[in-house]
């Protein structure tokens, strides 16, 4: 099977409220706080961390959105075309604490790319990462400070997170690149044959 449910809508939410709590616990001063959420799946995480914080404890933590591709290094490596996405963070991160927000931790070049981005818009205090998913293969030596799940991944596969607000559905899946392709393949040249 090409893919397969790692996280369903269930775990997701179960797993941004455990990471709420967290960073309450770990931040006792919250009015310091920004949720800054990396484009494009990392801004609705940051908006539901942010409302699970609210109901926690009863705190409105402002939230962020950061476009990141200006400072990719790898976008060249990837084959990827970069999207420019709008950054926008309504308040000021100089002196703040900044939680930084992704779905999946991979080789840290996003989370460096991140980092670059916010220090061009201030001093922050400090930064923190939130991630829904870590799947290893670092790069570089970037470490989450809030992991939702743990996966061990082979570098042929890839995960996928799905959210509502970007995909119509909530879930993370991993998929078998090879078993993709050769699925791909397989129908390419049914197709063939079918003329």
């Amino acid at each position: 099977m090409p893919e397969k449910v790692i996280m369903t809508a269930e775990d997701i939410s179960r797993t941004l409220a455990r990471i709420a709590h967290e960073i309450i616990e770990r931040n006792k001063v919250t009015e310091s706080l920004v949720l800054v959420g990396m484009h494009t799946r990392g801004v609705p995480l940051a908006g539901r961390l942010a409302a699970d914080i609210e109901n926690f404890g009863g705190l409105r933590i402002p939230v962020g959105a950061l476009d990141i591709s200006r400072y990719r290094d790898d976008l060249s490596s990837l084959n990827l075309q970069s999207t420019v996405q709008r950054t926008d963070v309504p308040v000021s991160i100089e002196g703040k604490s900044i939680v930084l927000v992704d779905d999946v931790l991979y080789t840290g070049r996003s989370a460096r790319a991140a980092m670059d981005a916010l220090v061009d818009l201030g001093r922050p205090q400090s930064i923190q990462l939130a991630v829904l998913i870590d799947r290893g293969h670092r790069e570089l030596p970037i470490r989450a400070d809030y992991v939702g799940k743990n996966v061990p991944s082979s570098r042929h596969e890839e995960i996928k997170v799905r959210l509502k607000e970007t995909d119509g559905t909530d879930e993370g899946a991993i998929m078998d690149l090879a078993e993709l392709e050769k699925a791909s393949y397989f129908r390419k040249d049914y197709h063939l044959f079918d003329k």
